[in-house]
Protein backbone atom coordinates (compact mmCIF):
# COMPACT_ATOMS: atom_id res chain seq x y z
CA UNK A 1 0.00 0.00 0.00
CA UNK A 2 1.52 3.35 -0.87
CA UNK A 3 1.14 6.02 1.66
CA UNK A 4 -0.94 7.94 -0.27
CA UNK A 5 -3.32 5.59 -0.16
CA UNK A 6 -2.85 4.54 3.38
CA UNK A 7 -3.32 8.29 4.62
CA UNK A 8 -6.26 8.63 2.04
CA UNK A 9 -8.07 5.41 3.23
CA UNK A 10 -6.95 5.42 7.22
CA UNK A 11 -6.85 9.40 7.25
CA UNK A 12 -2.93 9.17 8.66
CA UNK A 13 -2.99 7.02 10.55
CA UNK A 14 -0.07 4.71 9.44
CA UNK A 15 2.90 7.19 8.63
CA UNK A 16 4.39 3.97 6.18
CA UNK A 17 2.61 1.35 4.29
CA UNK A 18 2.30 -2.38 5.09
CA UNK A 19 4.27 -5.00 3.30
CA UNK A 20 3.29 -7.50 1.27
CA UNK A 21 2.81 -10.25 4.21
CA UNK A 22 0.57 -7.73 5.81
CA UNK A 23 -1.17 -6.84 2.96
CA UNK A 24 -1.92 -10.64 1.81
CA UNK A 25 -2.56 -11.18 5.19
CA UNK A 26 -4.94 -8.42 6.04
CA UNK A 27 -7.35 -8.64 2.45
CA UNK A 28 -10.51 -9.77 2.57
CA UNK A 29 -11.07 -8.62 -1.25
CA UNK A 30 -10.59 -12.39 -2.33
CA UNK A 31 -13.42 -13.61 -1.19
CA UNK A 32 -15.72 -10.87 0.05
CA UNK A 33 -16.38 -9.43 -3.33
CA UNK A 34 -18.91 -11.74 -3.16
CA UNK A 35 -21.04 -9.56 -1.09
CA UNK A 36 -20.98 -6.73 -3.36
CA UNK A 37 -24.57 -6.28 -4.24
CA UNK A 38 -25.42 -6.35 -0.47
CA UNK A 39 -22.86 -4.18 0.53
CA UNK A 40 -24.43 -1.89 -2.00
CA UNK A 41 -27.44 -2.26 -1.09
CA UNK A 42 -26.62 -1.44 2.69
CA UNK A 43 -25.06 2.02 1.96
CA UNK A 44 -28.24 3.00 -0.88
CA UNK A 45 -30.71 2.20 2.68
CA UNK A 46 -27.94 4.79 4.63
CA UNK A 47 -27.29 7.50 2.37
CA UNK A 48 -31.48 7.44 1.96
CA UNK A 49 -31.69 7.70 5.75
CA UNK A 50 -28.74 10.29 6.26
CA UNK A 51 -30.89 12.17 3.71
CA UNK A 52 -33.97 11.80 5.48
CA UNK A 53 -32.64 12.75 9.01
CA UNK A 54 -30.93 15.61 7.64
CA UNK A 55 -27.54 14.08 8.14
CA UNK A 56 -26.41 15.12 4.89
CA UNK A 57 -28.44 16.89 2.01
CA UNK A 58 -30.98 15.42 -0.73
CA UNK A 59 -28.14 16.03 -3.39
CA UNK A 60 -25.28 14.28 -1.82
CA UNK A 61 -27.60 11.37 -0.70
CA UNK A 62 -28.94 10.96 -4.36
CA UNK A 63 -25.12 11.29 -5.87
CA UNK A 64 -24.19 8.30 -3.62
CA UNK A 65 -27.49 6.70 -4.31
CA UNK A 66 -26.87 6.91 -8.30
CA UNK A 67 -23.03 6.25 -8.11
CA UNK A 68 -23.41 3.11 -6.09
CA UNK A 69 -25.58 1.96 -8.98
CA UNK A 70 -22.94 2.84 -11.29
CA UNK A 71 -20.68 0.66 -9.45
CA UNK A 72 -22.76 -2.12 -8.92
CA UNK A 73 -23.19 -2.36 -12.64
CA UNK A 74 -19.49 -2.36 -13.47
CA UNK A 75 -18.95 -5.11 -10.69
CA UNK A 76 -22.21 -7.08 -12.93
CA UNK A 77 -20.30 -6.51 -15.91
CA UNK A 78 -17.10 -7.49 -15.03
CA UNK A 79 -15.20 -4.29 -15.50
CA UNK A 80 -14.63 -2.99 -11.83
CA UNK A 81 -11.01 -3.80 -10.62
CA UNK A 82 -10.71 -5.34 -7.36
CA UNK A 83 -7.37 -3.64 -5.17
CA UNK A 84 -6.24 -5.65 -2.29
CA UNK A 85 -4.58 -2.31 -1.16
CA UNK A 86 -8.30 -1.44 -0.26
CA UNK A 87 -8.47 -4.71 1.52
CA UNK A 88 -12.33 -5.32 1.47
CA UNK A 89 -15.56 -4.74 -0.64
CA UNK A 90 -16.22 -2.01 1.60
CA UNK A 91 -13.36 0.10 0.66
CA UNK A 92 -13.41 -0.91 -2.92
CA UNK A 93 -16.36 0.37 -3.65
CA UNK A 94 -16.30 3.61 -1.57
CA UNK A 95 -12.93 3.79 -3.01
CA UNK A 96 -14.82 3.99 -6.78
CA UNK A 97 -17.58 6.02 -5.89
CA UNK A 98 -15.29 8.70 -4.65
CA UNK A 99 -13.61 8.78 -8.31
CA UNK A 100 -17.14 8.49 -9.39
CA UNK A 101 -18.96 11.78 -7.62
CA UNK A 102 -16.43 13.43 -6.06
CA UNK A 103 -16.65 14.99 -2.53
CA UNK A 104 -19.80 13.09 -1.34
CA UNK A 105 -18.78 10.05 -1.16
CA UNK A 106 -16.90 10.95 1.92
CA UNK A 107 -19.80 11.68 3.72
CA UNK A 108 -21.34 8.28 2.79
CA UNK A 109 -19.56 6.70 5.82
CA UNK A 110 -21.18 9.38 8.20
CA UNK A 111 -23.16 7.43 11.24
CA UNK A 112 -21.49 3.65 10.52
CA UNK A 113 -18.30 1.81 11.21
CA UNK A 114 -17.19 -1.13 8.84
CA UNK A 115 -18.24 -3.56 11.68
CA UNK A 116 -21.75 -3.10 11.53
CA UNK A 117 -21.45 -2.46 7.65
CA UNK A 118 -19.96 -5.70 7.44
CA UNK A 119 -22.15 -7.20 9.60
CA UNK A 120 -25.10 -6.16 7.61
CA UNK A 121 -23.47 -7.11 4.02
CA UNK A 122 -22.90 -10.53 5.64
CA UNK A 123 -26.65 -11.23 7.22
CA UNK A 124 -27.76 -10.12 3.83
CA UNK A 125 -25.74 -12.49 1.63
CA UNK A 126 -26.62 -15.19 4.08
CA UNK A 127 -30.64 -14.69 4.42
CA UNK A 128 -30.60 -14.77 0.34
CA UNK A 129 -28.57 -18.45 0.89
CA UNK A 130 -31.10 -19.24 3.64
CA UNK A 131 -34.00 -18.64 0.80
CA UNK A 132 -31.92 -20.51 -1.46
CA UNK A 133 -31.80 -23.53 0.52
CA UNK A 134 -35.26 -24.00 1.59
CA UNK A 135 -36.08 -23.27 -2.48
CA UNK A 136 -34.14 -26.50 -3.03
CA UNK A 137 -35.17 -28.50 -0.32
CA UNK A 138 -38.69 -27.64 -1.79
CA UNK A 139 -38.01 -28.84 -4.82
CA UNK A 140 -36.31 -31.84 -3.69
CA UNK A 141 -38.95 -32.74 -1.62
CA UNK A 142 -41.69 -32.70 -4.90
CA UNK A 143 -39.10 -34.94 -6.93
CA UNK A 144 -39.26 -37.06 -3.73
CA UNK A 145 -43.21 -36.47 -3.92
CA UNK A 146 -43.20 -37.86 -7.44
CA UNK A 147 -41.39 -40.91 -7.03
CA UNK A 148 -43.84 -41.74 -3.13
CA UNK A 149 -46.59 -41.38 -5.31
CA UNK A 150 -46.05 -43.56 -8.35
CA UNK A 151 -44.55 -46.34 -6.33
CA UNK A 152 -46.73 -46.02 -3.62
CA UNK A 153 -48.21 -49.84 -4.14
CA UNK A 154 -44.97 -51.23 -4.70
CA UNK A 155 -43.35 -53.65 -2.14
CA UNK A 156 -40.08 -53.52 -1.27
CA UNK A 157 -37.80 -54.34 2.10
CA UNK A 158 -37.61 -52.28 5.29
CA UNK A 159 -34.34 -52.52 6.78
CA UNK A 160 -32.58 -52.27 10.43
CA UNK A 161 -29.08 -52.71 10.77
CA UNK A 162 -28.81 -53.16 7.16
CA UNK A 163 -30.84 -56.39 7.65
CA UNK A 164 -34.06 -57.43 6.10
CA UNK A 165 -36.49 -56.43 8.79
CA UNK A 166 -40.59 -55.88 7.36
CA UNK A 167 -41.68 -55.12 4.17
CA UNK A 168 -42.46 -51.82 3.16
CA UNK A 169 -43.32 -49.63 0.24
CA UNK A 170 -41.50 -47.76 -1.76
CA UNK A 171 -43.59 -44.72 -1.43
CA UNK A 172 -43.51 -45.41 2.47
CA UNK A 173 -39.39 -45.17 2.26
CA UNK A 174 -39.77 -41.90 -0.31
CA UNK A 175 -41.71 -39.90 1.95
CA UNK A 176 -39.39 -40.31 5.12
CA UNK A 177 -36.97 -38.24 2.68
CA UNK A 178 -39.63 -35.66 2.56
CA UNK A 179 -39.80 -35.82 6.06
CA UNK A 180 -36.31 -35.16 6.76
CA UNK A 181 -36.58 -32.21 3.89
CA UNK A 182 -39.23 -31.03 5.74
CA UNK A 183 -37.51 -30.81 8.86
CA UNK A 184 -34.78 -29.07 6.94
CA UNK A 185 -36.66 -26.16 5.45
CA UNK A 186 -38.52 -25.64 8.44
CA UNK A 187 -34.92 -24.50 10.77
CA UNK A 188 -33.64 -22.65 7.61
CA UNK A 189 -37.37 -20.69 8.25
CA UNK A 190 -37.30 -20.79 12.27
CA UNK A 191 -33.15 -19.61 11.82
CA UNK A 192 -33.96 -17.10 9.35
CA UNK A 193 -36.81 -15.46 11.23
CA UNK A 194 -33.96 -15.27 14.20
CA UNK A 195 -31.25 -13.74 12.37
CA UNK A 196 -33.72 -11.03 10.48
CA UNK A 197 -32.23 -8.06 12.53
CA UNK A 198 -30.74 -5.01 11.31
CA UNK A 199 -27.14 -4.27 12.31
CA UNK A 200 -26.86 -1.42 10.75
CA UNK A 201 -26.32 1.34 12.87
CA UNK A 202 -24.51 -0.10 15.49
CA UNK A 203 -21.55 1.77 14.17
CA UNK A 204 -18.16 0.24 15.49
CA UNK A 205 -19.33 -0.69 18.90
CA UNK A 206 -21.78 1.98 20.87
CA UNK A 207 -23.98 3.64 18.34
CA UNK A 208 -23.32 7.34 17.08
CA UNK A 209 -24.44 10.31 18.07
CA UNK A 210 -25.57 11.07 14.99
CA UNK A 211 -29.55 10.70 14.85
CA UNK A 212 -29.50 7.95 12.50
CA UNK A 213 -33.08 6.24 11.91
CA UNK A 214 -32.01 2.74 12.32
CA UNK A 215 -36.22 1.30 11.97
CA UNK A 216 -35.53 3.22 8.53
CA UNK A 217 -32.62 1.30 6.96
CA UNK A 218 -33.99 -2.04 8.61
CA UNK A 219 -37.26 -1.42 6.75
CA UNK A 220 -35.54 -0.59 3.41
CA UNK A 221 -33.12 -3.99 3.78
CA UNK A 222 -36.20 -6.11 5.09
CA UNK A 223 -35.38 -6.54 8.28
CA UNK A 224 -38.14 -7.05 10.41
CA UNK A 225 -36.55 -4.47 13.02
CA UNK A 226 -32.66 -3.33 14.47
CA UNK A 227 -30.83 -5.74 16.11
CA UNK A 228 -30.95 -4.26 19.88
CA UNK A 229 -27.50 -4.20 21.06
CA UNK A 230 -24.79 -2.16 19.19
CA UNK A 231 -21.93 -4.22 21.21
CA UNK A 232 -24.29 -7.85 19.98
CA UNK A 233 -24.81 -6.51 16.67
CA UNK A 234 -21.56 -6.01 15.19
CA UNK A 235 -20.11 -9.14 16.78
CA UNK A 236 -22.84 -11.96 16.52
CA UNK A 237 -22.11 -14.25 14.15
CA UNK A 238 -24.81 -16.99 15.22
CA UNK A 239 -26.55 -16.66 12.14
CA UNK A 240 -23.90 -17.85 10.08
CA UNK A 241 -23.54 -20.36 12.59
CA UNK A 242 -27.26 -21.24 12.13
CA UNK A 243 -27.30 -21.32 8.89
CA UNK A 244 -24.12 -23.96 9.12
CA UNK A 245 -25.82 -25.70 11.61
CA UNK A 246 -29.33 -26.06 9.43
CA UNK A 247 -27.19 -27.23 6.33
CA UNK A 248 -24.95 -29.31 8.32
CA UNK A 249 -28.33 -31.59 9.48
CA UNK A 250 -29.78 -31.34 5.89
CA UNK A 251 -26.38 -32.51 3.84
CA UNK A 252 -26.38 -35.32 6.64
CA UNK A 253 -29.69 -35.99 5.49
CA UNK A 254 -28.32 -36.01 1.56
CA UNK A 255 -25.54 -37.92 2.65
CA UNK A 256 -27.62 -40.97 3.88
CA UNK A 257 -30.19 -41.01 0.82
CA UNK A 258 -26.86 -40.87 -1.61
CA UNK A 259 -25.26 -43.36 0.17
CA UNK A 260 -28.85 -45.50 -0.31
CA UNK A 261 -28.40 -44.83 -3.79
CA UNK A 262 -24.87 -45.86 -4.04
CA UNK A 263 -26.02 -50.17 -2.50
CA UNK A 264 -29.45 -49.89 -4.50
CA UNK A 265 -27.85 -49.22 -7.97
CA UNK A 266 -25.00 -52.21 -7.22
CA UNK A 267 -25.43 -55.38 -9.00
CA UNK A 268 -25.94 -56.82 -5.66
CA UNK A 269 -28.96 -54.92 -4.94
CA UNK A 270 -30.62 -53.88 -8.50
CA UNK A 271 -33.11 -51.41 -6.78
CA UNK A 272 -33.00 -48.58 -9.00
CA UNK A 273 -30.78 -47.56 -12.03
CA UNK A 274 -29.54 -44.18 -12.30
CA UNK A 275 -29.97 -42.36 -15.49
CA UNK A 276 -26.59 -41.33 -17.52
CA UNK A 277 -26.54 -37.55 -16.46
CA UNK A 278 -25.61 -38.35 -12.88
CA UNK A 279 -23.56 -41.66 -13.72
CA UNK A 280 -20.09 -42.29 -15.45
CA UNK A 281 -18.27 -45.42 -17.00
CA UNK A 282 -15.29 -46.89 -16.07
CA UNK A 283 -12.48 -45.93 -18.37
CA UNK A 284 -10.77 -49.89 -18.32
CA UNK A 285 -14.27 -51.71 -17.36
CA UNK A 286 -17.27 -51.34 -20.30
CA UNK A 287 -20.11 -53.19 -17.67
CA UNK A 288 -19.36 -50.28 -15.05
CA UNK A 289 -22.17 -47.66 -14.51
CA UNK A 290 -20.90 -45.52 -11.34
CA UNK A 291 -22.95 -43.51 -9.44
CA UNK A 292 -20.75 -41.06 -9.07
CA UNK A 293 -22.93 -38.02 -8.36
CA UNK A 294 -24.18 -39.74 -5.37
CA UNK A 295 -20.39 -40.25 -4.01
CA UNK A 296 -19.47 -36.79 -4.59
CA UNK A 297 -22.35 -35.40 -2.55
CA UNK A 298 -21.88 -37.74 0.40
CA UNK A 299 -18.18 -36.28 -0.04
CA UNK A 300 -18.36 -32.85 -0.31
CA UNK A 301 -20.83 -32.97 2.82
CA UNK A 302 -18.06 -33.28 4.92
CA UNK A 303 -16.66 -29.57 3.56
CA UNK A 304 -19.70 -28.77 4.97
CA UNK A 305 -19.47 -30.17 9.01
CA UNK A 306 -16.10 -28.65 8.54
CA UNK A 307 -16.88 -25.51 7.69
CA UNK A 308 -19.48 -25.71 11.24
CA UNK A 309 -16.77 -26.55 13.70
CA UNK A 310 -14.03 -24.04 11.57
CA UNK A 311 -16.42 -21.03 12.43
CA UNK A 312 -17.00 -22.33 15.70
CA UNK A 313 -13.28 -22.30 16.39
CA UNK A 314 -13.24 -19.20 15.10
CA UNK A 315 -15.51 -17.62 17.57
CA UNK A 316 -15.10 -19.45 20.85
CA UNK A 317 -12.35 -17.53 22.31
CA UNK A 318 -13.47 -13.80 21.12
CA UNK A 319 -13.95 -11.42 23.64
CA UNK A 320 -16.70 -8.56 22.80
CA UNK A 321 -16.93 -6.32 20.74
CA UNK A 322 -15.29 -6.89 16.98
CA UNK A 323 -12.01 -8.96 16.69
CA UNK A 324 -10.15 -9.34 13.24
CA UNK A 325 -10.60 -13.21 13.36
CA UNK A 326 -13.72 -12.50 12.34
CA UNK A 327 -12.89 -11.89 8.60
CA UNK A 328 -12.20 -16.05 8.76
CA UNK A 329 -15.97 -16.34 9.07
CA UNK A 330 -16.97 -16.01 5.51
CA UNK A 331 -14.76 -18.20 3.21
CA UNK A 332 -16.64 -21.48 5.29
CA UNK A 333 -19.91 -20.13 4.59
CA UNK A 334 -19.68 -19.20 1.15
CA UNK A 335 -17.95 -22.41 0.65
CA UNK A 336 -20.62 -24.76 2.42
CA UNK A 337 -23.30 -22.41 0.73
CA UNK A 338 -22.27 -23.66 -2.60
CA UNK A 339 -21.35 -27.23 -1.72
CA UNK A 340 -25.42 -27.54 -0.57
CA UNK A 341 -26.59 -25.98 -3.51
CA UNK A 342 -24.34 -28.14 -5.49
CA UNK A 343 -25.87 -31.18 -3.63
CA UNK A 344 -29.60 -30.41 -3.44
CA UNK A 345 -29.64 -29.57 -6.87
CA UNK A 346 -27.64 -33.02 -8.24
CA UNK A 347 -29.74 -34.89 -5.74
CA UNK A 348 -33.11 -33.60 -6.91
CA UNK A 349 -31.57 -34.20 -10.65
CA UNK A 350 -30.67 -38.37 -9.66
CA UNK A 351 -34.50 -38.40 -7.32
CA UNK A 352 -36.33 -37.13 -10.77
CA UNK A 353 -34.38 -39.22 -13.23
CA UNK A 354 -34.46 -42.61 -10.78
CA UNK A 355 -36.04 -45.68 -12.16
CA UNK A 356 -36.85 -48.29 -9.35
CA UNK A 357 -36.44 -52.02 -10.49
CA UNK A 358 -39.86 -52.91 -9.19
CA UNK A 359 -39.41 -56.70 -9.66
CA UNK A 360 -36.16 -56.54 -8.07
CA UNK A 361 -37.86 -54.71 -5.26
CA UNK A 362 -40.60 -56.91 -4.77
CA UNK A 363 -38.34 -60.07 -5.07
CA UNK A 364 -36.02 -58.72 -2.17
CA UNK A 365 -39.38 -57.84 0.02
CA UNK A 366 -39.92 -61.23 0.99
CA UNK A 367 -36.18 -62.48 1.82
CA UNK A 368 -35.27 -62.99 4.85
CA UNK A 369 -38.83 -63.73 6.70
CA UNK A 370 -39.70 -60.68 6.35
CA UNK A 371 -43.15 -61.69 7.15
CA UNK A 372 -42.34 -63.16 10.57
CA UNK A 373 -43.88 -59.83 12.41
CA UNK A 374 -46.85 -60.58 10.85
CA UNK A 375 -46.82 -64.18 12.03
CA UNK A 376 -46.24 -63.66 15.42
CA UNK A 377 -48.73 -60.61 15.17
CA UNK A 378 -51.33 -63.31 13.66
CA UNK A 379 -51.07 -65.60 16.61
CA UNK A 380 -51.99 -62.82 19.15
CA UNK A 381 -54.46 -61.43 17.16
CA UNK A 382 -56.02 -64.97 16.20
CA UNK A 383 -54.86 -67.31 18.89
CA UNK A 384 -54.88 -64.49 21.78
CA UNK A 385 -51.79 -65.45 22.64
CA UNK A 386 -49.30 -63.38 24.82
CA UNK A 387 -46.73 -61.47 22.40
CA UNK A 388 -43.26 -63.52 24.19
CA UNK A 389 -45.36 -66.49 23.52
CA UNK A 390 -46.06 -65.92 19.63
CA UNK A 391 -42.44 -64.20 19.16
CA UNK A 392 -41.09 -67.84 20.54
CA UNK A 393 -43.39 -69.57 18.17
CA UNK A 394 -42.45 -67.40 15.01
CA UNK A 395 -38.66 -68.01 16.21
CA UNK A 396 -39.17 -71.78 15.87
CA UNK A 397 -40.81 -71.51 12.67
CA UNK A 398 -38.32 -68.97 11.11
CA UNK A 399 -35.37 -72.11 12.35
CA UNK A 400 -37.31 -74.64 10.81
CA UNK A 401 -38.22 -72.49 7.24
CA UNK A 402 -34.11 -71.71 7.81
CA UNK A 403 -33.29 -75.44 7.99
CA UNK A 404 -35.24 -76.24 5.06
CA UNK A 405 -33.71 -73.43 2.90
CA UNK A 406 -37.04 -71.76 2.05
CA UNK A 407 -39.37 -68.83 3.32
CA UNK A 408 -42.35 -68.89 5.84
CA UNK A 409 -45.16 -68.97 3.47
CA UNK A 410 -43.37 -72.20 2.10
CA UNK A 411 -43.58 -74.25 5.15
CA UNK A 412 -46.66 -76.64 5.23
CA UNK A 413 -49.85 -76.50 7.39
CA UNK A 414 -48.71 -79.41 9.01
CA UNK A 415 -45.24 -77.94 9.47
CA UNK A 416 -46.46 -75.06 11.37
CA UNK A 417 -48.92 -77.31 13.37
CA UNK A 418 -45.90 -79.30 14.66
CA UNK A 419 -45.22 -75.68 16.05
CA UNK A 420 -48.33 -75.13 17.59
CA UNK A 421 -51.36 -76.75 16.84
CA UNK A 422 -53.45 -74.11 17.03
CA UNK A 423 -52.24 -72.32 13.97
CA UNK A 424 -55.04 -72.93 11.19
CA UNK A 425 -54.83 -72.32 7.00
CA UNK A 426 -56.00 -68.97 8.05
CA UNK A 427 -52.30 -68.25 8.49
CA UNK A 428 -51.03 -67.81 4.82
CA UNK A 429 -53.33 -64.97 4.44
CA UNK A 430 -50.31 -62.81 6.34
CA UNK A 431 -47.50 -64.33 5.59
CA UNK A 432 -47.35 -62.41 1.82
CA UNK A 433 -45.62 -59.19 1.48
CA UNK A 434 -48.32 -57.45 0.23
CA UNK A 435 -51.04 -58.51 2.78
CA UNK A 436 -48.29 -57.36 5.47
CA UNK A 437 -48.01 -53.90 3.55
CA UNK A 438 -51.71 -53.65 3.14
CA UNK A 439 -52.15 -54.09 6.89
CA UNK A 440 -49.65 -51.25 8.23
CA UNK A 441 -52.40 -48.67 8.10
CA UNK A 442 -51.35 -46.91 11.69
CA UNK A 443 -51.13 -43.40 11.13
CA UNK A 444 -47.85 -42.74 9.62
CA UNK A 445 -47.53 -46.05 8.07
CA UNK A 446 -46.42 -47.84 5.04
CA UNK A 447 -49.73 -49.35 3.71
CA UNK A 448 -50.40 -47.60 0.36
CA UNK A 449 -53.73 -46.13 1.49
CA UNK A 450 -51.37 -44.05 4.26
CA UNK A 451 -48.65 -43.56 1.90
CA UNK A 452 -51.92 -41.67 -0.37
CA UNK A 453 -52.67 -39.77 2.23
CA UNK A 454 -49.17 -37.76 3.57
CA UNK A 455 -48.58 -37.37 -0.81
CA UNK A 456 -51.60 -35.58 -0.15
CA UNK A 457 -50.62 -33.92 3.05
CA UNK A 458 -47.12 -32.63 1.39
CA UNK A 459 -48.44 -31.67 -2.12
CA UNK A 460 -51.08 -29.11 0.07
CA UNK A 461 -48.53 -28.01 2.12
CA UNK A 462 -45.90 -27.55 -0.85
CA UNK A 463 -48.58 -25.96 -3.08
Amino acid sequence: MSNDTSNQMWGGRFSAGVDAIMEAINASIGFDQRMAAEDIAGSRAHAAMLAATGIVSDSDAEAMREGLLTVLSEIEAGTFEFSTQLEDIHMNVESRLKALIGEPAGRLHTGRSRNDQVATDFKLWVRGQMDAAIAGIRALQLAFLGQAEAGADWVMPGFTHLQTAQPVTWGHHMMAYVEMLGRDASRFEDARRRMNESPLGAAALAGTSFPIDREMTARELGFDRPASNSLDAVSDRDFALEFLSCASICAMHLSRFAEELVIWSSAQFRFVQLSDSFSTGSSIMPQKKNPDAAELIRAKIGRIFGANVALMMVMKGLPLAYSKDMQEDKEQVFDAADNLMLALAAMEGMVRDMSANRESLAGAAGSGFSTATDLADWCVRVLNMPFRDAHHVTGSLVAMAEAKGCDLPDLSLEEMQSVNAAITEDVFSVLTVEASVASRTSYGGTAPSEVHKQVARWKDALA
